[in-house]
């Protein structure tokens, strides 16, 4: 058996715990909910990048390249100093929510290049200008340009140029679960010699002031490169490092005096280390040599175009001669991660389609973070400790004092978003399945766990907001993750625990959206925003302060298909027990119901289908006024395709009950039967169809999609028609005026920050449950059905092929063109042309609407990393087309 296959065996049957350690440290956790203990809950400027260094957090560490135990009590990670900064780089830099002309932003240059699914192996790269960080001209900048001007980034201000720069590429490899070498090797880039501090930090998160471990963990030096750690509940760890590095303690304590302007409680804080590098001042450094945080200090000189290197090994007990395999190892799990790679890859031969999953692979193992909010523990404050102010006890998540988060979670960013996402987290797990099923199905029950979800049946949003409502994703993602893991086990049967406890759970959250959602029982759903940030012309979470109500064409879709979802993982459960038959007929039912709700909302005949338009919208209702279609052609309308599950005749034969009630409930409401099912007429392999729409309104909908005038971009299908670029959409509610025009790039508007745009361009979730969709309407029809591609060229071709056709513009922002440019990086000749950017990828948060170009949070292989699973998916077809252009037909 492959090696990595064996770790990932030992781990799934608890014989050696190989991923107790890993990348769980966040790079921000300055500016996050957790650590804001204001009055009006001013996150961002509670903690400031500023603050960081001097500040010891209450709920989570953040680091450089760094690793953690799975329980983050003890924490290494790299910090950086290039002699002229005015603090040593221990943590990135970015702008806040509120400084950014964009919002949030991290101005720093990084790269996640591997990792083994047990993180026995880890690379990523972090370029550090030679320079002085120009921290101030970037806020200056920013602060200076507009909503409709791009972000001032940190290539803009000239620090790179010149090549004058570090390349610091930062590894992990594991001879063992706790014996650990770390590595940097440090490239001086420029034209002349550099100096450069590096510094290996280990310090223990601080957990002895809670009440909960009253007993202090320790570091100590314990030879000329040699350190020990100790704490009751871990034991003994020895770090020995290369070279003759300066070593220095302090203590994981704030530096109230810095930052309150009042006495220190403790004599040996947090920023000595930096103090001591920056200005010689020892002063809260520990003489003995002792403390909860403790750095190696190297400073290196570095010839121009040369390297050096810094290593070190963490082990439980040291050996005779700790370093001396320290390259073995290193080359061993390189191999080693190479060999499971090879194997995952093994279909791909594009060599850029290799290194773009490759890489994809990487952000997705790389993002994962220890996340730690206890809230009725952070509403009320800890024993004995300043308590919060009084104010936050009936404010942001105040109502969910049940909520204990404790766990290595996916998240979509670390730094722009260092927390999870519910609809996010659902996308990760697919491609994450690939890689390890474990742990992709873990995620996606650890959302599900009393101690997560509310006793009402909602999930978490967010932490700025858990009553937010996300779309209701998390069924879809558990049915592909077990269908996955099925395969990717070689099993007849799945894995059923799994797939039962989350189906449980998942009745729960079902009823909570029939409770909250359709408090009117019209089955019509008021999901609010649903994540789709600006996509309305106003705030759809709070239309009622224009005293109306919103009946929303996405968020009943999205329930159309959390109905489907749940029918579908009822018949896989029937495989094990046939009692979930009669599950099958409650969310076929609901299903049906939905269907002829959208079609005559309260038997009003009231549509959410425009017969003129030939599109879906939402209706707004307000007081004493007629019902009014919200007429913006975006993403909304196309949601209703993600409902659709075509399922083979041959499941049905062994379901008596259900088959029998289907019959019955087609026969007594053939008007409903008939609005969303070709039931009557099997398609290929007697396949069964059930799906929001029928022929005229699925052709409808994909005339506008893959009309390159509306939706259809070259590198996607864009979530607002560029129709609304010459013909904004507006309308006149209570003597306001609101508008959507078409944006393809940066959000124009303040509204949910900012910081992302659904108002034209191209965002990778919805465009891969379109694919989805499509794959799924070709199961049923076929090579039978053709449909025009693009809208007005003549050319037909099949679901599948349009299907394959838009994999491959969603893949091609991140592939070289013609030129050798990806299309992510646009003009920029440092990123296009320069050998040592070139073939370095970012997977950002969106992307512009008519070129391309990454935008929004720029680690964001939360979601965007479902373009390995495109990848994946387009070599593994066996019906592979290079180029389906080739096969269109007039």
């Amino acid at each position: 058996m492959d090696k990595e296959l064996e770790r990932l065996k030992e781990n799934r049957e608890k014989i050696r715990h190989w991923k107790k350690w890993g990348p769980y440290l966040t790079e921000r956790q300055w500016g996050t909910v957790r650590e804001d203990y204001s009055p009006d809950g001013s996150a961002w400027e509670n903690v400031t990048h500023d603050d960081a260094r001097s500040k010891a957090y209450r709920w989570g560490e953040e680091g450089i390249g760094g690793i953690s135990d799975h329980k983050q009590k003890l924490c290494l990670a790299w910090a950086f100093w290039n002699g002229k900064d005015p603090l040593i780089k221990e943590r990135l830099y970015g702008l806040t929510g509120n400084e950014g002309n964009h919002g949030e932003d991290v101005k720093e240059l990084y790269y996640y290049l591997d990792s083994s699914p047990t993180h026995s192996y880890m690379k990523m790269l972090y370029k550090y200008p030679q320079q002085a960080f120009p921290y101030q001209e970037l806020l200056e900048q920013n602060q200076l340009r507009g909503k409709s001007e791009k972000e001032f980034e940190i290539l803009d201000t000239g620090v790179f140029d010149n090549d004058a720069y570090f390349d610091i590429f930062l590894e992990y490899a594991k001879a063992d679960i706790e014996d650990i070498f770390a590595k940097a090797t440090v490239h001086n880039r420029g034209t002349e010699d550099a100096v450069l501090w590096v510094m290996p930090t280990i310090w223990f998160r601080k957990t002895w002031f809670t009440g909960d471990e009253p007993f202090m963990p320790s570091l100590s030096k314990a030879g000329p490169a040699k350190m020990t750690a100790f704490s009751p509940k871990s034991g003994n760890y020895t770090f020995t490092f290369s070279g003759e590095p300066d070593l220095q303690f302090c203590d994981n304590e704030t530096n109230r005096e810095r930052l309150y302007h009042i006495g220190n409680q403790k004599k040996y804080l947090k920023d000595a280390i930096n103090d001591y590098v920056i200005l010689g001042d020892k002063k809260h450094l520990n003489p003995k040599f002792t403390g909860t945080k403790a750095a190696a200090i190297y400073k290196l000189f570095i010839p121009a175009g040369e390297k050096a290197e810094v290593v070190f090994r963490m082990q439980h007990a040291a050996t005779e001669t700790p370093l001396e395999s320290a390259e073995k190892t290193f080359q061993d799990r390189i191999e080693d991660t190479e060999s499971f790679y090879a194997s995952l890859q093994e279909r791909v031969k594009d060599p850029e389609m290799k290194l773009i999953q490759r890489q994809a692979y990487a952000g997705m193992l790389w993002s994962k973070q220890f996340y730690y909010y206890n809230v009725e523990r952070w509403l009320e404050g800890d024993p004995g400790r300043y308590q919060p102010p009084q104010e936050r006890k009936s404010g942001r998540n105040s109502n969910w004092r049940h909520l204990q988060n404790y766990d290595i979670i996916s998240m979509p960013d670390k730094w722009e978003y260092p927390w999870y996402a519910a609809w996010d987290l659902a996308f990760h797990c697919i491609p994450l399945a690939r890689l390890d099923p474990d742990f992709a199905k873990d995620q996606l029950l650890v959302l599900l766990n009393d101690w997560y979800m509310h006793p009402n049946g909602q999930m978490p949003a967010y932490e700025w907001n858990f009553n937010d409502v996300n779309p209701p994703v998390h069924a879809y993602a558990v049915q592909r993750v077990y269908q996955i893991d099925k395969k990717y086990n070689g099993k007849n049967k799945g894995d059923q625990e799994f797939l039962e406890r989350a189906f449980h759970k998942l009745l729960l959250n079902f009823t909570w959206w029939v409770n909250q959602k359709d408090e009117e029982g019209k089955n019509i759903f008021e999901g609010g925003f649903l994540g789709l940030d600006n996509i309305s012309v106003f705030d759809r979470s709070h239309v009622d302060k224009l005293f109306g109500k919103l009946e929303q064409a996405d968020a009943t879709s999205w329930m159309a298909m959390f109905c489907l979802n749940m029918l579908r993982i009822s018949l896989d459960l029937c495989e094990f027990n046939k009692v979930y038959q009669h599950t099958a007929t409650k969310f076929l039912e609901h299903f049906l119901y939905i269907a002829g709700a959208m079609s005559n909302i309260s038997k009003e005949n009231i549509s959410l289908w425009d017969e003129e338009d030939n599109f879906f919208f939402d209706v707004l209702h307000l007081s004493g006024e007629e019902p009014k279609l919200m007429k913006v052609k975006s993403i909304v309308g196309i949601i209703p395709l993600f409902a659709v599950e075509p399922i083979r005749e041959e499941l049905f034969d062994d379901l008596p009950e259900f088959k029998k009630r289907l019959d019955f409930f087609f026969k007594e409401k053939p008007k409903l039967a008939a609005l969303v099912s070709n039931w009557i007429h099997p398609g290929q392999e007697k396949r069964r169809l059930f799906s929001l729409l029928r022929g005229h309104r699925m052709k409808s909908i994909l005339h506008k999609m893959l009309d390159e005038t509306e939706f259809l971009s070259e590198f996607g299908i864009r979530s607002l028609s560029k129709a609304h670029l010459t013909q904004p959409y507006s309308i006149q509610i209570n003597g306001s005026r609101f508008s959507v025009s078409y944006a393809p790039g940066e959000s124009e508007t303040t509204m949910f920050g900012g910081n992302s745009n659904w108002r034209g361009p191209i965002w990778f979730p919805i465009n891969y449950l379109i694919i989805e969709s499509l794959k799924k309407f070709d199961f049923y029809y076929g090579g039978t059905f053709s449909i025009e591609y693009p809208t007005g060229s003549g050319k037909y071709i099949t679901l599948d092929l349009i299907a394959k056709e838009l994999s491959l513009r969603l893949i091609n922002l991140f592939r070289k063109d013609a030129r050798g440019y990806r299309p992510i990086y646009a003009d920029n000749k440092k990123m296009q042309e320069d050998p040592h950017f070139q073939d370095l990828i970012l997977f950002y948060e969106y992307f512009h609407g008519d070129n391309g170009r990454g935008l929004g949070a720029s680690h964001q292989t939360g979601w965007t990393g479902l373009v390995a699973e495109l990848i994946h998916k387009y070599y593994k077809e066996k019906d592979f087309y290079p180029n389906a252009a080739t096969l269109f037909k007039s």
